[in-house]
This record gives C-alpha cells, structure tokens and sequence, in this order.
C-alpha cells in the first residue's frame, strides 16, 4: 500500500487570535509544521502553550485567524467534511457520553454519529471493546466505569471510524500508571497495524513524548522554538560528550589525560589521589565528541588502570526546554517528575 503523497499535517503562517478585553490573545504566532504520513509527531510544551488551539484548528473545530492548515491535503476551513471522515481525536479527562449507557451501548451509538450501519456498526463495536480490554465491562454503566476504563472506552470510540490521522490531546492526563502505560500500548498497537497511520500527540510530560514520538515540536507562547527528534533536539544544549568512569588503580591521577587529544577536562569525584575503599575511583570526562574515548581507553590502559564501569551522561528534554524558554516545566504548574514513574517500562 503506497502513503499519500501529500503531508499528513501542513500548516503554514498559522495564527490565532482571541479577541479578550482588556488586550486580545495570542494563542499562536506563525506556526509553520509538517507531519509526514505514518509519522508520530510530538507537541510538547506547557499549558496555555498553544497545543490545544492547534489541535482544534487541524480538527475543524475552530477557524485560524490568519494562514492555512490541512490535513491530507484538505483545506481547514473550506474542506471540514473531507477532514472529520479521515480523523478523530481523543482528549484527556475526556467525560463524552452518557452514564446511563452501557459501554456497548454508548459506542454503537457514537458508530452512527459516524454513519456505520447497524451491523457494521455492533461489529466494530465489538472488535474495539475486545481491542481496548473493556470485555468485562462491556454491559457495565458507563458511570461505573473507572478514569483508566473511561479512557480506554474514548479511545474505542475516537477508533470507530478507523481514522488516518489520530489526535490525541493530553491523552494520559489523570491517569494512574497502570492505565497510562496501557493507554500508550493500545496507541503503538493501532499505529503500527498499519502504514501510513499518523498521530499527533499533545503533551506537557517530557518522558511520555521522548517514549512515543519520532519527532517533537517544543512549542511556549504559541510558537514553535524546536523540531527535532529526541536525540536532535538533545545534542542542541550538549555538543559535547560527557562520560563517567569507574575505574581501579588510577595512581597518575586524572590529571594524566587532560592532554590527550579531545579530552576537554579530566576530574576525579574525590581530590584525585585518595581511591575510595574498594580502591574503584570515579572519573568524570568531558570530550569533543564520542571518537577521543578510544584515545583515553588507551591511555588508562597503558596506566594500568582497568575500567570497571562506564556510563554517558545524556541531557534531558527538560534540559532542552530550560535552554529554550528559561524555566522548567514545574514553574508552569505542569511538573514532569511525578509523571516519569508512569511513562517507565
């Protein structure tokens, strides 16, 4: 199956505008952003970034004030028939529905909002309850659902009309660990059944984004500041490679390799003569680049020294948002560190 030939998402000179008293607000500021077909793409930025403003433009569910967005080609405001067919969306803390329905029942209705048939529609129905996990609770109220349960049920139905390009805005949002994890699993699994499958994803949780996303958009005041993979954008606030070493018999001291081509600095964690009691002494490097290990591998061998642990230091996203917009995403009342732990595998 060949991938359209067209950016799954394109915007250009996107803007929008609130008209508020006593100064209007600017929600976006000139986004220029294209996602290819298949691709998973990232938002990433803290709230009142500008995320949820874009996703409800490229959903047809608000009109930019100035520039142009399509999805698959087709025109935000001129062609929003076309674009609902071929997308959905799901958001966190999403309450849709009815409490008195029965799951089954709540997603056989949403299967006709989308014009399935009846039998069509009970089918796929069925199919995403079983997809999702919800078999147990397939005839339990949706009252009595669970926040996790909940959410898995919005994603069975952000899937009825099987979209091409699936919005998930804070899908994780108030989730606990386990429902988080499950919730980024039945999103792999649906992306990958099929080629050309793109998801956007917004999210202020750093981990979650680096875990999920191919690339990323560091979006702050409704622009962007980065796009890059996570790698990419890391290597922006770290051009140099930082390495730590444990290592036995280092009796020269880390002063021996300061000289050694590529080798920026050379320390020790303690004053660089006293070993610690396992006789093991850490040794912290900063290099040019990656290549100038083998330089001071050599030399510690030739030292006889013998290395017995060895670890890169690698930046965080966190690091990179810092560098971008001077503040960490904890100063924006959306902190990163209670969620790492939901996001681990």
């Amino acid at each position: 199956m060949s991938l359209p030939s067209v950016p799954a998402i394109e915007t250009r000179g996107l803007r929008r505008v609130y008209k508020t008293k006593p100064k209007p607000i600017v929600a976006l500021d000139g986004i220029d952003l294209e996602v290819a077909p298949g691709e998973f793409f990232g938002l990433l930025g803290p709230n009142g970034a500008g995320k949820t403003t874009l996703i409800k433009i490229l959903t047809t569910l608000l009109l930019p004030t100035t520039g142009t967005a399509r999805v698959f080609g087709f025109d935000v405001a001129r062609e929003t028939r076309q674009i609902r067919r071929l997308m959905n969306i799901v958001a966190g803390g999403e309450q849709s529905g009815y409490g008195l329905l029965q799951v089954r029942e709540q997603l056989w209705m949403f299967s006709q909002f989308y014009g399935l048939g009846t039998r069509e529609g009970w089918q796929r129905v069925d199919e995403l309850i079983e997809a999702v996990g919800l078999d147990e609770q397939r005839n339990q109220k949706v009252s009595s659902l669970s926040t996790g349960q909940r959410q898995k049920m919005n994603f069975a139905r952000g899937l009825l009309n099987d979209p091409w390009v699936f919005f998930l805005d804070e899908p994780t949002l108030g989730l606990d660990v386990s429902a988080a994890r499950s919730v980024r699993e039945l999103v792999r699994t649906w992306k990958d059944a099929l080629p050309g499958r793109t998801i956007l994803l917004t999210t202020h949780y750093m981990a979650e984004a680096e875990e999920l996303c191919e690339r990323i958009a560091i979006v702050d005041h409704g622009r962007i500041l980065a796009i890059g993979t996570p790698d990419e954008l890391k290597h922006r606030v770290q051009s140099e490679s930082i390495f730590r070493l444990e290592v036995d018999r280092l009796e020269r001291g880390a002063g021996a390799l300061a000289g050694l081509p590529g080798v920026v600095s050379a320390s020790t964690a303690t004053d660089g003569t006293t070993p610690a009691p396992d006789g093991v002494q850490t040794l912290n490097l900063i290099l040019d680049n990656d290549t100038a290990l083998g330089g001071v591998v050599t030399a510690l061998g030739s030292m006889g020294a013998q290395i017995v642990a060895l670890r890169k230091s690698e930046p965080s996203l966190e690091d990179v948002f810092v560098e971008l917009v001077g503040r960490g995403f904890d100063e924006d009342g959306a902190g990163s560190n209670g969620h790492h732990e939901a996001v681990a595998r």
